[in-house]
Parts: C-alpha cells; sequence; structure tokens
C-alpha cells in the first residue's frame, strides 16, 4: 500500500517551523536592536544638547567668578593702602604731640611702660600658681 500523503514527511515539517521559529526570533532580534539603536541615538543626542547648554553657563559662571575674585583683591588692596594711610597719620600725630610735648610724652611713655610691665608680672605669677 503505498499511498501519496499530500502533506510534508514528519521531519520537514519539524524542520519549516524551526526554521520560521529562527526568522521570527532574528525578526524579533533585530527589531529589538533598532529601538536599541534609536533609543541610544536620542540618548546622545540629548547629550549633546545637555552639554551645549551647560558650556554657556560654566562659562558664565566661570566669567562670574574672576570678576568676584577681581573685587575681592581690589577691596584688599583698597582697605590696606587706608590702613597704612591711617597707621602714617597716626606715626605722624604722634610724632608731632613728642616734638611739641616732649616731657609730657616721655612722663607718658613711661607710665605706659610701667603699666605694661605691672600687667606681665600679675600674668607670670597666676600663670605658675
Amino acid at each position: 500500500m503505498n499511498t501519496v500523503s499530500s502533506s510534508k514527511p514528519l521531519g520537514q515539517q519539524g524542520q519549516d517551523m524551526a526554521d520560521k521559529a529562527a526568522g521570527t526570533a532574528q525578526g524579533a532580534i533585530q527589531s529589538t536592536q533598532r529601538a536599541a539603536d534609536s533609543a541610544l541615538d536620542s540618548l546622545s543626542s540629548k547629550v549633546e544638547d545637555l552639554r551645549g547648554q551647560a558650556a554657556p553657563l560654566l562659562n558664565r559662571v566661570s566669567t562670574q567668578a574672576e570678576a568676584a575674585a577681581r573685587r575681592g583683591i581690589e577691596a584688599v588692596r583698597d582697605t590696606s593702602q587706608q590702613l597704612r594711610e591711617k597707621a602714617q597719620r597716626a606715626s605722624d600725630s604722634a610724632v608731632g604731640y613728642v616734638k611739641d610735648e616732649p616731657m609730657k610724652a616721655m612722663l607718658i611713655a613711661a607710665a605706659t611702660g610701667a603699666l605694661l610691665m605691672g600687667l606681665v608680672a600679675l600674668l607670670s605669677r597666676s600663670s605658675r600658681d
């Protein structure tokens, strides 16, 4: 009995199903790769946009920091100059007073020296106790 069957042999059907499954899996892999490529392209674009936005901001912050540093240096320089001028005026005033009132200046200096010596002696005694 030789029957002719219109269907494919069982081994061939299994092979066809395996090929079809492999084709479907290959399609899914390619679809996933395309989605991943698209997501990475989008992410890369966003990173480039952020980098482009950050550069001007960093430049502006850097410029502001430099300006603040310059202002600080100028303020210190101005204050230093003012202190020098005040010290010079005080020195000139003291020299003028000594020239005008030498005896009073000498008595004030002696009294100040004696007061300082007394304080030093008092402090050195209390630190030894």
